[in-house]
């Protein structure tokens, strides 16, 4: 595991891109997995300019997303789907053929979906490189702590810390957040070639010093990546405040 320091978002959206723009031209055909939220937004903003600067071409890489809510559709703007296609997706050649999404299906076809989204990353030949945010409770994608850790998609009830987090996003156009997600397992992230971790600001610096120090284990569902071969992870200094502190 490599935990790097910057200074700032800005530096560590930087590197991010970098990481993900070479892997991109490198490889034809590199099988990416994107995270939403606050924290890739600034990443996603580095490699929209550098398709815009003819450095790089989207158009034949494909796509997993991590999660999606449950019981929400796809063109909702609060959808994550929505929110690739507005940070990413539709600011670059993209071929939106190649973009897989878990579907924000109703619960008792979650089953199926989650099974579905499984085989494609299969079919796909696993992901290259797989790109995170982390919660304030240690969650990666939508795993929440719990008392073990899951291998494959599932559908998850979300934690009051993670609605109390994303609730803002629904309030501000007059809807109520969903309670459930369909998530990518551990496994699913686990198996993939490499792992970036971004994290910014002092709300993150405890699940930090939990990923990085604490022990592995499915209270803090990010701590499993200690046991990956290839995980770089940025930090500003806020969020590597506590690390090495007792």
């Amino acid at each position: 595991m490599k935990v790097i320091v910057l200074e700032n978002a800005f530096e560590i959206s930087k590197q991010a891109a970098d990481i993900i723009i070479r892997q991109i031209n490198n490889k034809h055909g590199s099988v990416l997995g994107f995270a939403t939220g606050a924290s890739p937004v600034e990443t996603y903003k580095r490699i929209v300019e550098s398709y815009e600067r003819g450095e790089v071409s989207l158009k034949h890489i494909t796509t997993f997303n991590l999660d999606e809510y449950a019981d929400i559709d796809r063109e909702n703007v609060n959808s994550y789907y929505y929110f690739m296609k507005d940070n990413l997706f539709g600011k670059t050649d993209v071929n939106f053929d190649k973009v897989n999404f878990l579907s924000g299906v109703k619960h008792e076809e979650a089953e199926a979906e989650c099974e579905r989204y499984y085989n494609k990353i299969k079919e796909a030949g696993g992901i290259d490189i797989q790109l995170l945010g982390i919660g304030v409770n240690g969650h990666i994608g939508f795993n929440e702590p719990g008392d073990e850790f899951m291998d494959r998609p599932f559908l998850v009830e979300l934690t009051q810390s993670t609605i109390d987090a994303n609730s803002k996003y629904f309030e501000a156009v007059g809807a109520k957040m969903p309670h459930y997600a369909l998530t990518m397992g551990i496994g699913d992230i686990m198996r993939a070639k490499k792992i970036v971790l971004i994290a910014t600001g002092a709300s993150k610096a405890k699940a930090i010093k939990a990923l990085v120090e604490g022990e592995v284990t499915p209270e803090c569902p990010a701590s499993i990546l200690q046991l990956h071969s290839d995980v770089t992870i940025f930090l500003d200094k806020e969020s590597a405040a506590l690390l090495g502190n007792s």
